[in-house]
């Protein structure tokens, strides 16, 4: 059956489809098997009323005792997107070099190579990613609570899915967090807890590699 991703055009026009129709037709379940990663971002812009989109529907989360403590910052203009790439880079850079290392050995298992492979694409390339979208939350006894917010982090990368939009999550930004958060007009009370970088994808949504449930399914007590 043909879903709106199948039915994404090649553009950012948002004449060129219905806003309030896209993304409506993908099922639930199937929308969850193939919500991957997608790091491979074309830098064409992205209509506003479509960032609006799946922010509403991470508003749907749940959150304890219905607070809605999200605040959501879409990121568009290419002089802050560049700021936060320079940061973000340099410190994924380090990050990730023991694994690139790693990498180099024979045998190493070519499906983690594709990934770190992404993984880099996506840090070198940041500044070019149409939407850097920011979730940011609330603070507790001075404590950030970043848990309370990653209910709406996977409702709004569910529906960058249905409505063909390529999202991943990354935290690695809170490294610089309290700085990054200053540069958004964040106070400190609301600090961010995740980076979702946003744009048109250059691969597709596909079901993932993942183990039978049965080896992580346990029934009354964990079986190791």
């Amino acid at each position: 059956m043909e879903s709106s991703q199948d039915r994404v055009p090649e553009t950012s026009d948002p004449e060129a489809f219905d806003i309030e129709r896209i993304g409506e037709d993908v099922p639930l379940l199937e929308g969850m098997r193939t919500t991957r990663a997608i790091r491979r971002l074309r830098p064409d812009p992205v209509p506003p009323a479509l960032i609006r989109k799946v922010c509403e529907a991470a508003t749907f989360a749940p959150s304890g005792g219905n607070r809605q403590p999200w605040h959501f910052i879409a990121v568009t203009d290419a002089e802050r997107r560049a700021w936060v790439a320079e940061r973000y880079r340099k410190i994924f850079l380090r990050y990730i070099e023991p694994a690139v290392e790693a990498a180099r050995a024979p045998g190493f298992p070519e499906a983690k190579r594709r990934m770190q492979r992404a993984a880099i694409h996506l840090a070198e390339h940041l500044h070019e990613v149409p939407v850097h979208l920011f979730v940011a939350g609330y603070q507790r006894r001075g404590e950030p609570q970043l848990q309370a917010l990653f209910p709406a982090v996977q409702n709004l990368l569910l529906a960058c899915r249905a409505v063909g939009l390529g999202a991943s999550l990354t935290t690695l930004h809170r490294s610089f967090g309290a700085e990054c958060d200053a540069h958004l007009g964040l106070p400190p009370e609301i600090p961010t807890c995740a980076l979702i970088p946003i744009g048109w994808p250059l691969g597709r949504y596909g079901r993932p590699p993942r183990k039978p449930v049965d080896e992580c399914l346990h029934w009354e007590r964990f079986q190791g």
